[in-house]
């Protein structure tokens, strides 16, 4: 009698969660996802998708519902935030696909989470299901959730966040480790910048500053201009997407600056407001038959742009191994093995997110001068970032991960105290692990 497949509960209806429930579906096994919202699309906002993200979605065959929303941008171009001069360009197009082995695309949040729902279809999907605690048993989990239910399967998934509280039932409370900074995020329609001779539609922009720094770059089938504007913010540290700034405020923020980022600023409407944190590196995602993906495994801050990128490679690599598990010992042994393929990988990611936003905010000077010629090289720091194929790195774990060359330990940059709490003794890592800078994305 062939081994029975393992029943999965997805905690969390993100970008993570929605991907590996589909990858998931696609190796047969019987997958339920439980979101605490009523609406899985959240707030409007723009993601890049490297090569390596792009390379997940088409092999979960959801890359082609992108068609028609998704930009490609031609090039990336680095500007010095007072004069506009450019400090580095470097092409996306062309030769970026054929060295990475896919695109780099730009895209909607909410277009990706649609594309994503789209391919799953409705029947896995449990919407309005905060869960509160999960419990292993002798043969599998519980899962409990705030209104009182219970669900019972074979391996549980914690895709929930950097708030994650399958996280918190794994090792107990840490604690969310606070940037100093804070980002504003907005969708601007290109109609209202019409007339301002800087604006492409097809160009991903990187303005960097002293303590600030705008990237920008058209989603929406090039019909909106999505902006993050990283500002020094010492006091503010309310970490919610749904928090509005105003306009004024975050102009205040960018007096002196060149005019073409001014407009771009003014023409948000209510632009998102949010303190930038992440957490410690982990020991461990997993115990027994539940694991931790994305940022409740590896919560990083968005200087790197590879946040969705790592959602979608975990996505990929964990549906692969738990679709060729049984349902007893195979769900342990595959969990497990998620982790040793996964965790290297972006724990390095973790800590360049960290230090690129010093990079990218250097003071004008020596500092910057030095960034400025570091990144005429960015194509092959990028190398081992978007050229990573994370279902053919299965079993490579201990190379794949890591940049070609290693990086020189890096001072960790200050930050500021996060929320209080107490981290779990066997969960944080503070190992110092190191990669290349700067990068695109």
């Amino acid at each position: 009698m062939p081994a029975r497949r393992p029943r999965v509960a997805v905690v969390g209806g993100g970008i993570g969660g929605l991907a590996t429930a589909v990858g998931l579906r696609q190796q047969g096994v019987d997958v339920t996802v439980h979101e605490q919202a009523e609406d899985t699309t959240g707030r409007g906002a723009g993601i890049a998708l490297g090569a390596n993200g792009h390379r997940a979605l088409r092999a979960l065959g959801v890359a082609t519902r992108l068609d028609g929303s998704a930009v490609a941008p031609l090039r990336a171009e680095f500007r010095h935030w007072r004069t506009g001069r450019t400090l580095a360009a470097h092409a996306l197009a062309g030769t970026y696909a054929q060295r990475f082995g896919a695109p780099f695309l730009t895209v909607e949040r909410a277009a990706l989470q649609r594309a994503l729902l789209a391919e799953l279809g409705p029947g896995p999907l449990r919407r309005g299901a905060r869960c509160t605690a999960v419990e292993q048993t002798g043969h599998g989990v519980v899962l409990r959730f705030e209104d009182g239910t219970e669900t019972e399967a074979d391996a549980a998934v914690g895709a929930d966040g950097i708030h994650s509280a399958v996280r918190h039932s794994l090792f107990g409370p840490d604690r969310a480790v606070f940037s100093g900074t804070s980002g504003y995020r907005a969708l601007v329609p290109l109609e209202r910048l019409r007339g301002r001779p800087e604006l492409r539609e097809d160009v991903l922009w990187l303005w960097l500053g002293p303590g600030r720094h705008v990237i920008a770059y058209p989603v929406a089938g090039g019909t909106l201009l999505n902006f993050l504007a990283v500002v020094p913010d010492r006091d503010w540290t309310v970490e919610s997407w749904s928090t509005e700034g105003t306009t004024g405020e975050l102009l205040g923020h960018f007096e002196g600056w060149h005019p073409f980022v001014t407009d771009v600023l003014a023409a948000a409407d209510r632009p998102g407001r949010w303190a930038l944190y992440d957490r410690e590196p982990l020991r461990h995602w997993t115990r027994g038959r539940v694991t931790l993906l994305g940022d409740a495994a590896h919560a990083m801050l968005p200087h790197h742009g590879q946040g969705a990128n790592q959602c979608l490679e975990d996505a990929v690599v964990l549906a692969r191994l738990l679709g060729g598990a049984s349902a007893g010992r195979g769900v342990v042994e595959a969990l497990r093995r998620y982790e040793v393929e996964r965790r290297p990988r972006t724990r390095l990611l973790q800590a360049g997110s960290r230090r690129n936003a010093g990079c990218f905010q250097a003071p004008d000077g020596p500092e910057a001068d030095a960034r400025d010629a570091r990144l005429a090289g960015l194509p092959e720091d990028l190398a081992w970032i978007h050229g990573h194929d994370a279902l053919a790195a299965l079993g490579t774990a201990s190379t794949a991960a890591s940049p070609p060359t290693p990086a020189p330990a890096g001072r960790r940059a200050p930050h500021a105290p996060g929320p209080a709490g107490s981290a779990a003794p066997d969960a944080p890592d503070p190992g110092g692990a190191t990669a290349p800078e700067p990068t695109l994305s």
